[in-house]
């Protein structure tokens, strides 16, 4: 069927909508005195041009931070520690992580008034960037999650010890023992958690049976975030147990990873030196985000490499 868009007309209606979107909502942005030298304003999103990776493997760094830290480093991982590493390259911003996340983690599908309310529920968001200027634009997309930081902001605020870490470094959050005071959300410089206004649990057993019988179904008044879906890493190493072998890299696959179409996403054991996410770590492209603030996250990134001329890269923005 044939359409002629030159008979199409657009009046004003006279009415006003309120549209309701988390585009924008707790996207990350630098403070305009947070700058680097040269008067430029440190990116979230690293990204440089082929050309100068091959000539350095590290072109597009902005942040060398070594600094020193409050915490003593006494919380040592001599078993597993738990890692994640998205190839930035790969990501295409459609979205599939946030949606299975949604659906393995019992996360609620809030509707249009709890977003106007700010109230969205998602443990995993893809925020985005443009860079460039007038018709010549590329978009950065970055998914946010919990980065299971190893120093955690969240951790010391927290007045009832509701988030700690575990022994394989997980950045736990007790729900049973959770006030709500929102500290540990006020305390996080990646602003991944979320808290639960309502009891999403439905009194129709049938309804229930749509959840995932591994995760707990919220109730109000508590904080949730990101586990790297814990109750996958538990059932891997129950049934390595089981057969009785040794726990293998690749054996565990977060809900994000499992759905990611570009194989962007890589999970594993950070301890483990022959492990994809070990690798991934050593790359000249790798970088963390807000590294400055040495909460020691172990969500990384690899940077963007385009395939074009012009600089090493262009400033970029919200």
């Amino acid at each position: 069927m044939h359409y002629d868009r030159d008979s199409v007309e657009v009046e004003r209606t006279g009415r006003h909508v309120r549209l309701a979107r988390t585009q924008k909502y707790q996207s990350l942005d630098v403070p305009a005195e947070q700058q680097l030298p040269g008067g430029r304003r440190r990116p979230n999103v690293e990204q440089t041009t082929l050309a100068a990776y091959q000539n350095d493997p590290k072109a597009g760094h902005h942040l060398h931070f070594e600094g020193e830290t409050l915490w003593p480093d006494d919380h040592r991982y001599t078993g597993h520690h738990w890692g994640l590493i998205i190839d930035l390259n790969k990501c295409t911003g459609c979205s599939a992580c946030a949606v299975s996340c949604q659906a393995e983690n019992n996360v609620p599908v809030v509707g249009r008034d709890e977003v106007r309310r700010s109230s969205e529920m998602h443990w995993l968001r893809i925020d985005r960037y443009y860079t460039g200027e007038g018709a010549d634009v590329d978009v950065l997309y970055q998914p946010m999650m919990c980065h299971q930081c190893d120093n955690a902001p969240c951790e010391t605020v927290c007045p009832v010890i509701a988030t700690a870490h575990s022994d394989e470094g997980l950045n736990q959050q007790v729900y049973n023992r959770c006030v709500g005071t929102r500290y540990c959300a006020n305390n996080c410089p990646y602003k991944v958690r979320r808290f639960n206004w309502f009891n999403y649990a439905h009194p129709d057993k049938v309804q229930n049976l749509a959840m995932n019988p591994d995760v707990t179904v919220r109730t109000r008044g508590v904080m949730e975030k990101c586990s790297f879906c814990v109750q996958l890493i538990q059932s891997a190493k129950l049934e390595a147990k089981r057969r009785g072998v040794e726990l293998a890299d690749g054996d565990i696959q977060t809900a994000c990873q499992q759905s990611c179409p570009s194989k962007a996403i890589v999970f594993g054991d950070l301890n483990d030196p022959k492990s994809a996410i070990a690798k991934a770590t050593e790359s000249p492209r790798c970088f963390q985000v807000l590294a400055e603030l040495n909460v020691r996250p172990t969500v990384g990134y690899l940077r963007v490499v385009r395939n074009r001329e012009g600089g090493e890269e262009h400033n970029h923005h919200v």
